[in-house]
């Protein structure tokens, strides 16, 4: 059995930071007078999360100046590693979570469905949590239990709307497919650990020949139900159905939160086990067995582009539209995993964390300005977007940045992101691939073009009925313009990213044993 020293917890200290702050705010929720005004819960319990969260940041990166010095930081007989890209991606994963709660702040007070106003901001920090845990995962238990700690918190917070139908109703379909997605995922780890012998990632590649050799069918089964259960977190496409009725239902900013920390986390995971195990884990001696794998990640990238991006053409509400569309993307991320490591292509994980972040950027911030429209005209119909440019210009200039970013235009960070990716595809030779990317973002045209198409050309001029200006509040004003800052600079100076990523992050270092 393997020993833990206090250095172990040392390095785990972003995730036990949030672990006690979470048990402190629900500490002060509870002892807050049962009459206490909702701007005083809000603002306390929400501010308090946002601190906790920022740092979790400033801690993680601490570590990451450490790992400079120690390299791979190897944790409960390798069960959870601290290497280059887990830090990575938790920095993601915690930025968008503080992003997420900050756009709270200037929902919750405001939606009279929410009851526990304290629930809906610390429920983030066990959230994130379970996200850190699988970027972090060297082992299918511990893989298992952050992907529980989520996925429970989060069927939480989808249904914190208790006094609206359409929220229970998101969070009961979210509970049914997370709970079939969690059995997908057990049943094909326990198909890994009979044939190979070991719950460790690693020890799993370095069994994966041996077991190829003696049980070929079941390793193919184990894997499969093993990505059938990811891809439904991923919401890829055809394990998609429950999205768009999850993010219509669900709070904004918890939406905001699936399409972006949760589907972030799932394809970190992704990356992390399809790389340890059957890439760099002596795999290469069951060839077919590998490109079959990865293979079936590329066509369920392809799948995704194209059924979100054609099934978004004739989508009339905006939270609908902006699933739909978190589908497609799902697919152009996938497509970096699924291309695997060739003599003319080593950049996945660069080209996978550049468009993550950018995805993050204007996902993020679509969802805050989609909040300030709905919240002021009432729905979240496309046609809220009417004339938006008459009433709240900077608004609506702030949505183009998004849409275009979104759609893959130049210069944006969505365009270099989906450029970066479109290249790794032909330097593999992966050249359907390519066409699909290119197919797929010729449709996306139509529809986030259909936003800014009601934004400049429909009614609501200043001296029209109705045409008020658009009220956002502070916290979602700086979401925001957060959010179109880092897209712009993104699409300015791609290399920061790009370099950054490198300068951290060695396949050679991260995921061999």
């Amino acid at each position: 059995m393997t020993s833990v020293n206090w250095s172990d917890f040392g390095h785990m200290a972003p995730e036990l930071w949030l672990g006690a702050a979470f048990i402190v705010l629900v500490v002060v929720d509870l002892l807050l007078p049962n009459g206490s005004g909702r701007r005083l819960t809000v603002g306390l319990i929400g501010g308090l999360t946002l601190v906790s969260l920022l740092g979790a940041l400033v801690l993680v990166g601490v570590g990451m100046a450490e790992l400079e010095d120690k390299g791979v930081v190897s944790l409960f007989g390798d069960s959870y590693r601290i290497d280059g890209f887990s830090s990575v991606v938790k920095l993601l994963l915690l930025s968008g979570t503080a992003i997420v709660a900050l756009l709270g702040l200037g929902e919750a007070g405001s939606d009279e469905a929410i009851q526990e106003k304290g629930e809906y901001f610390y429920l983030l920090l066990p959230a994130a949590i379970g996200a850190m845990m699988m970027a972090s995962s060297g082992s299918l238990v511990t893989l298992y239990v952050g992907i529980e700690l989520l996925s429970i918190t989060s069927y939480v917070l989808v249904g914190l709307r208790r006094r609206s139908y359409a929220s229970a109703e998101a969070a009961f379909k979210y509970v049914v497919t997370g709970g079939i997605s969690s059995a997908f995922i057990l049943f094909g780890m326990s198909y890994l650990y009979g044939v190979t012998g070991s719950i460790q990632l690693a020890e799993i590649g370095a069994a994966l020949p041996q077991a190829v050799a003696e049980f070929e069918a079941l390793v193919y089964v184990g894997f499969g139900c093993l990505l059938a259960g990811l891809a439904v977190k991923i919401a890829a496409a055809p394990f998609h159905a429950w999205a768009p009725d999850v993010y219509q239902g669900a709070p904004g900013a918890i939406a905001s939160f699936l399409a972006v920390v949760s589907k972030g986390a799932a394809l970190a995971l992704t990356f992390r086990l399809m790389y340890t195990t059957t890439l760099f884990g002596g795999s290469w001696m069951a060839p077919d067995v590998r490109d079959d794998l990865f293979f079936a990640l590329l066509l369920l990238a392809a799948v995704s582009m194209l059924a979100g991006s054609l099934a978004a053409l004739r989508q009339l509400n905006a939270r609908r539209l902006l699933a739909l569309s978190g589908v497609a993307n799902a697919g152009y991320l996938l497509v970096p995993i699924g291309l695997y490591i060739t003599s003319t292509h080593s950049n996945n994980a660069a080209e996978l964390l550049f468009y993550l972040t950018a995805y993050m950027m204007m996902t993020l911030g679509a969802f805050a300005v989609l909040s300030a429209v709905s919240r002021s005209s009432g729905h979240e119909e496309l046609k809220a977007f009417s004339g938006m440019y008459y009433r709240s210009p900077w608004l609506a200039v702030a949505m183009l940045v998004f849409i275009v970013s979104l759609a893959g235009l130049p210069i944006s960070a969505g365009f270099f992101g989906k450029l970066f990716i479109l290249l790794g595809a032909a330097g593999a030779k992966s050249y359907w691939v390519v066409a699909v990317m290119v197919l797929s973002s010729v449709i996306s045209y139509y529809f986030y073009f259909g936003i800014a198409r009601q934004m400049l050309m429909r009614s609501g001029g200043p001296l029209e009925a109705g045409s008020e200006r658009i009220p956002t509040g502070v916290p979602i004003a700086v979401v925001i313009w957060v959010c179109a800052a880092g897209t712009i600079v993104l699409g300015l100076f791609p290399g920061l990213l790009m370099d950054g990523v490198d300068a951290v992050f060695s396949f050679s270092r991260d995921f061999r044993p």
